[in-house]
């Protein structure tokens, strides 16, 4: 978002806060946590920005738009109470009950001993999925092939709380089959905008092997979702629950996220987010040729109807670089080389994740370090460009999936 919102010719003066190492002599910064609201409010006022544009799901689930309302300070992104789409899983499993919208079908459980009753005494098919209930940076959902792993995975979540609060309540969910796809919609509250359907890969290993991570990769677009399955997902989807929200009373400005599967039944609803998604964001803003910064004053001010987007027509496909054994504990402070020379490749960049500046070095600070994203004529093209400039940088341990997009 911050590197859209640099290219804007309508961008005067641009703050990130936190920002991270891929800020220095490009995008000023400020030292505020994306959790600190009222750090972030006093930012904004301080510096007299017109727009604050959110990237987090935590800010906006703690109320920085309302916070920010309550001040006149424009936001691209839902109050808290829409965002509870994102922040409470149990909430969005009901709104998609009592709104008709295609899911799965859950029970939700906040006591251990009665979740293990259940589990134990569970005759359907296997696997199951566990959901934390709360916000746990892509990482508190389970997929339990059998009873002893439900069992393991229940108790982990509501009794030994590996996902904190998070886990206060847990949702036992059918297990869909077929084909991800995510689907983003711009909306200002009462228009909404489609961005063309990506498909991002959850899980660490090759083949889908291995936990759940926040995101190893991502292409756009997503050829399994043609336009009879697009037009039928924004038909029971996202119109449906865009305007459930406004009738509801919390009507929904930003990004609103429908993470679906592709059932042979038609798509269904695995999660909504309240912002645009990571990695899909890396290889969906690449392709808008609009200005960004219109798009987010649009969905901020309720004009989004006067905007048409316009996107470019290749293809675009992203490989994120990992810490050693993320997404479990990793190391921090390892040096990163060959950046430079990754992006000297035409259609390459390299977006920056868990990375921080220290003594003129760029070292590791998170799990997911880099973003390589490669635009392409077609899928393929840009995926063996992004592998190609991926094999450009190295840093001690690093990890990466070597399937993104590779049953295109």
């Amino acid at each position: 978002m911050a590197w859209a919102l640099s290219r804007s010719p309508r961008v005067e003066h641009l703050v990130w806060a936190p920002g991270n190492g891929g800020a220095e002599g490009k995008i000023p910064t400020a030292g505020v946590s994306a959790e600190d609201v009222a750090g972030l409010v006093t930012l904004a006022a301080k510096e007299r920005v017109d727009l604050v544009a959110v990237g987090p799901e935590v800010p906006l689930a703690l109320g920085l738009a309302d916070a920010l309302a309550r001040e006149g300070i424009a936001c691209f992104g839902p109050s808290a109470e829409a965002a509870r789409l994102e922040s409470s899983k149990v909430f969005a499993k009901e709104f998609c009950v009592r709104n008709r919208i295609p899911t799965g079908d859950f029970r939700v459980f906040g006591d251990g001993e009665a979740a293990r009753e259940y589990l134990e005494s569970y005759s359907g098919p296997f696997p199951l999925v566990l959901k934390a209930d709360g916000l746990a940076a892509g990482k508190g959902v389970l997929i339990c092939a059998s009873r002893e792993e439900a069992l393991a995975g229940s108790e982990e979540i509501l009794v030994r709380k590996a996902f904190g609060a998070a886990g206060d309540r847990m949702l036992v969910e059918e297990h869909l089959s077929g084909e991800e796809a995510s689907l983003m919609v711009f909306s200002d509250g009462a228009d909404f905008a489609l961005m063309p359907p990506a498909r991002d890969f959850k899980r660490v290993g090759d083949g889908d092997t291995g936990p759940n991570t926040g995101g190893m990769g991502a292409f756009c677009p997503a050829g399994s979702m043609d336009k009879g399955l697009l037009d039928r997902s924004v038909r029971e989807v996202v119109a449906p629950a865009l305007e459930a929200m406004r009738r509801e009373g919390t009507p929904f400005r930003g990004v609103l996220y429908a993470g679906l599967m592709l059932t042979p039944s038609g798509p269904m609803v695995l999660e909504f987010n309240c912002r645009l998604g990571d990695p899909e964001t890396q290889v969906i803003l690449p392709r808008l040729d609009t200005d960004f910064a219109e798009v987010l004053w649009a969905c901020a001010t309720g004009t989004l109807s006067r905007v048409p987007l316009v996107w470019r027509p290749e293809a675009a496909v992203t490989v994120v670089l990992c810490s050693e054994g993320y997404p479990g504990s990793y190391p921090k402070g390892r040096p990163i080389r060959g950046i430079e020379e990754a992006e000297a490749m035409e259609g390459v960049t390299v977006f920056h994740a868990g990375t921080r500046r220290e003594d003129g070095r760029l070292l590791t600070s998170g799990g997911r370090v880099l973003n390589v994203t490669a635009l392409g004529a077609t899928v393929a093209a840009a995926r063996e460009r992004a592998y190609a400039a991926a094999a450009r940088i190295e840093f001690q341990g690093m990890h990466f999936r070597k399937d993104i997009a590779g049953s295109v």
